[in-house]
């Protein structure tokens, strides 16, 4: 970064993610020991297919003794499309969801207790994986998953000849951002490529200039530099495990003292 960029203090600092829930979030402690404003703002949002969309597919959950799960977005979009095209799910289909929570937020959907779901007791990344290969001949599984889904469990479905079909139910968009046009902020922080993606589809014309600009994740930081920004904020770092870490680390660089 340029001696210039050194000696501007920040004063505005654009979350590129929701609002917290809590007021408790270290966003807001930052803000308060620095006096620094922040502000939340979700550059890219999840939107389901359509039921026209879906019908293309050729896909009827109801051929499928079993469903795959590994996020919420996923169970959301799917019960949202068997509503739409008037399909219900019978009480004997197994639901394999990859953690507790996710299985936990069946609950909104089904009647949990008297359906059979299963999830991973434990962190492990296999934990799912060893599940599903013990029901491998016993089920036709149908995989819900986001139209730019990772390789990975498809990949391990073909490998082990499971019985499944995956669907595309969701896609992650860039949000609208136009309001935001003749709004300038100190800095602005990254937590995906996506979200880079969006500054641009909203502001193809973007210039960084004093902007500070911080992200998260090596990919983030990967993109940041593809667009040739300058990139004044990393995390992780050695000794740096959180964003708001990063964040502060900065704001010490270049002399931000606490109010």
């Amino acid at each position: 970064m340029d001696g210039d960029t050194l000696r501007n203090k920040v004063s505005s600092i654009l979350i590129s993610q929701p609002k917290p829930k809590s007021d408790k979030s270290p966003y807001y402690a930052l803000a308060e020991k620095y006096g620094i404003q922040v502000d939340f703002r979700p550059f890219i949002e999840v939107e389901g297919v359509t039921s026209k969309e879906f019908r293309k597919y050729r896909i009827n959950p109801l051929d499928y003794s079993a469903i795959i799960f590994t996020s919420r977005n996923a169970i959301r979009h799917f019960f949202k499309l068997c509503e739409e095209t008037r399909v219900k799910m019978p009480q004997e289909t197994k639901y394999f969801c990859a953690s507790e929570a996710i299985a936990l937020y069946l609950q909104k959907f089904i009647l949990y207790r008297k359906r059979k779901v299963f999830y991973p007791k434990t962190g492990r990344q296999m934990a799912l994986k060893d599940i599903l290969k013990k029901h491998r001949t016993k089920e036709n599984f149908l995989l819900p998953c986001a139209e730019n889904r990772k390789e990975d469990l498809p990949t391990f479905l073909k490998d082990n000849t499971f019985k499944y079909s995956e669907v595309p139910i969701y896609r992650t968009v860039a949000s609208d951002l136009s309001d935001l046009e003749n709004i300038f902020y100190d800095m602005i922080v990254f937590f995906s490529p996506l979200g880079l993606n969006s500054l641009y589809v909203n502001f193809p014309d973007f210039k960084q200039n004093k902007t500070r600009i911080a992200a998260f994740g090596p990919t983030t930081a990967r993109v940041a530099e593809d667009y040739d920004l300058r990139l004044d904020v990393k995390a992780p770092a050695p000794g740096i495990t959180s964003m708001t870490m990063a964040i502060e680390k900065y704001l010490k660089e270049v002399g931000q003292t606490r109010v």
